[in-house]
């Protein structure tokens, strides 16, 4: 079974173009902010698509675009801009930021409650010091992606031992941190660059969540029949045939045949990760109401 992440996501956000008219009626208009720095294709394709889908649902939506040189003082500085506006409940900087730009600190500069990406230290800190209770918000919109894609399409969660490839900050660190909390409540296998035997590892999972950015790293061998397979992380190859760059997954495409449930890349965590960041912004506006 493929886990469509394009039909999950525009479910969700029919469901969130009925709230945000709920909130509209009671005069809260949700805002998102974007700060996109330089001119990398990917990222603003990225941005551009959240835009869009702002309008889908009925979401106003800001832009601020910073050049290539940007220093780290412009991006603080348009960071604070956000953290000020009332008219942005949330807002985003799109990573990764050009090398001359402290990431760190201007991340650890956004306003926690609009922090709708879920990625700032203080955010992190709260769902890393809390396993019990209600999950906090914002969390880290890939990992929220990948359990409700998984919760959709029929994975129990609960019990389940999960094999998380990577410790990212957008994806596998705060993942294995999600999935051990008990609204989840799954156990986690947590790999590495530096794991031992990694085959070894994903053979005894019920689920893997392949986010290493590391192409065709997860071979067909190395999943248990009828495992669930969650295919994030990104590296891009040019086509021999055409020349162009396209994306490429860590898990091999043979790899599908083995599992019981496969979320591809493309297609699959990517429209949840910014199906995931409108919940959280429509979280926000609700805390406001």
């Amino acid at each position: 079974m493929i886990m469509d992440g394009k039909a999950t996501a525009a479910a969700i956000k029919a469901e969130l173009t009925a709230k945000v008219s709920e909130l509209r009626e009671q005069g809260v208009v949700p805002g998102l902010g974007t700060i996109l720095v330089g001119e990398d294709p990917g990222s603003k394709i990225y941005v551009d698509a959240k835009h869009r889908d702002c309008k889908e649902v009925g979401i106003e939506s800001l832009r601020v675009e910073l050049p290539e040189h940007a220093t780290t003082e412009d991006v603080l500085a348009a960071v604070e801009h956000f953290n000020q506006s009332p008219a942005v409940t949330g807002f985003i900087v799109q990573l990764p930021l050009p090398p001359q730009c402290d990431t760190e600190r201007i991340v650890a500069a956004i306003a926690p409650g609009k922090d709708v990406d879920g990625l700032s230290p203080f955010n992190v800190g709260r769902l890393a010091s809390t396993s019990r209770g209600q999950l906090p918000a914002p969390l880290a919109c890939t990992p929220r992606g990948i359990v409700e894609l998984g919760r959709r399409y029929g994975i129990e969660w609960r019990g389940a031992l999960v094999c998380v490839v990577g410790q990212g900050q957008t994806a596998g660190r705060p993942l294995s941190l999600l999935l051990t909390h008990e609204q989840v409540g799954a156990t986690v296998i947590s790999c590495h660059i530096d794991t031992r035997d990694l085959a070894r590892h994903t053979r005894e999972a019920d689920v893997i969540v392949a986010a290493a950015g590391v192409a065709r790293l997860i071979t067909a061998d190395m999943v248990k029949p009828g495992a669930a397979v969650f295919d994030v992380g990104v590296s891009r190859e040019v086509d021999p045939i055409t020349g162009r760059k396209k994306i490429v997954g860590d898990v091999d495409p043979a790899a599908a045949e083995v599992a019981d449930r496969f979320s591809p890349n493309p297609g699959g965590v990517g429209p949840m990760t910014r199906a995931m960041l409108l919940v959280n912004l429509v979280e926000a506006a609700q805390e406001i109401a």
